[in-house]
């Protein structure tokens, strides 16, 4: 059998109308699942692979009490919950100096607190399931770096590494929670963190990755070919960030001559 083919698993992915949720919706519907999407706004319409398309439910997961409903209604649809994708998350650039203590506070419960209440949820219905269920986190390169311009931002991804390691603890063997450490991702936002010009000077593969690349990953975490996986953060990063102080090396070593 295909370890990738997720035919009538039923999947939530929070955040999955635009950006990086869109992409990782339509892997999933691509593989077979049952897709269940959420945002607090109605989308022009949800993600869509070859004549299969996902629901849609609107939520702000931030709502402790949405958020169990958000999982309640997949449970309601599709009658169980096979993997829970807790992407929804983001932040504007602001200055850590004069940003207001209600951003800061907002920033966090979207990128950090969000997630646990979903996961809470999930994992009441996963633990009941005989076999079980995944959890992913959509990380950051900002939670394991300084984040200078988003340092709200930065620190809800640290906490939300550590959040994983500490679910999957807790909640094994029935719920495997894994997290994904993201770096710049091309999507129709605007983000200037994805700039091409910038990213091919410090990506060492030269390019943002893109809602697909980080989708196969989430595939894989959620596959059994991952079923002895847990606690751990995949780096989907394109091999990180090339420091700038040594741009003269990197010349060097990619000079044509060598």
């Amino acid at each position: 059998m295909d370890p990738l083919d997720f035919t009538d698993r039923a999947v939530v992915v929070t955040g999955g109308t635009r950006g990086i949720g869109v992409g990782i919706a339509r892997a999933f519907l691509a593989a077979g699942a049952r897709v269940l999407v959420c945002a607090r706004n109605d989308p022009a319409g949800p993600p869509r692979v070859d004549g299969a398309a996902a629901e849609f439910v609107r939520a702000d997961v931030r709502d402790p009490e949405q958020a169990a409903r958000l999982v309640a209604e997949a449970v309601r649809r599709f009658g169980r919950l096979d993997v829970l994708v807790n992407n929804a998350g983001g932040a504007p650039p602001t200055a850590a100096g004069t940003a207001s203590p209600r951003l800061h506070a907002k920033i966090i419960e979207l990128n950090l607190i969000a997630p646990l209440h979903v996961s809470q949820a999930a994992n009441a219905v996963m633990q009941e399931q005989p076999d079980g269920g995944v959890l992913l986190m959509v990380g950051s390169v900002s939670g394991v770096r300084p984040s200078p311009g988003t340092a709200a931002y930065g620190a809800a991804k640290a906490g939300l590494h550590h959040l994983a390691v500490s679910l999957a603890m807790e909640w094994a063997p029935k719920v495997r929670v894994n997290s994904l450490v993201v770096g710049p991702v091309a999507t129709e936002l605007a983000d200037t963190h994805a700039d091409p010009a910038v990213v091919a000077r410090t990506v060492p593969m030269g390019r943002a990755a893109t809602p697909a690349d980080v989708a196969q990953a989430c595939l894989l975490l959620a596959s059994p070919l991952a079923g002895y996986v847990t606690g751990a953060a995949l780096a989907v990063h394109g091999g990180g960030e090339w420091p700038g102080y040594l741009a003269d090396v990197r010349a060097e070593a990619y000079s044509p001559q060598k």
